[in-house]
């Protein structure tokens, strides 16, 4: 398999620009598992941003936080490693405002909800609009 990809590698060279040579064989460049995971890792990133349209009462308190702490420990993990990895940085820090984020909007639900107040109003639906009309 690594004689696939070094001939793959070698063949990709040859189109690389001039500009971003040093970039291509950097220790963390696109030729190394140190620039493809944090890539792949943004995924998370989109889900949490995505979630961010999710209900309060259907977050996960656990998964938020989880996603914080793994944010926080891996960004500062990521500039204690050598090479450093700033593409890993960048894609933790995000990861830990999406969890911390989240966790925000967790506790502000479960106060609301312990003052009685709803967090949000409820929207209203066909039948209530219909009980007001009868």
């Amino acid at each position: 398999m690594s004689a696939i990809y070094r001939s793959v590698i070698a063949a990709a060279d040859k189109f690389v620009p001039h500009s971003l040579v040093p970039l291509w064989n950097s220790p963390a460049g696109p030729k190394t598992i140190f620039f493809w995971a944090p890539s792949f890792k943004w995924a998370l990133v989109i889900a949490g941003i995505g979630d961010i349209a999710r209900p309060a009462e259907k977050l996960s308190l656990y998964q938020s936080s989880a996603l914080a702490a793994t944010g926080c420990i891996w960004a500062r993990y990521s500039l204690v490693i050598i090479p450093k990895n700033y593409n890993l940085f960048m894609v933790n820090i995000f990861v830990g405002l999406t969890g911390i984020f989240q966790l925000s909007r967790i506790f502000m639900y479960r106060r609301s909800l312990q003052e009685g107040q709803p967090a949000l109003p409820a929207p209203e639906t066909e039948a209530t609009e219909d009980k007001k009309t009868s």
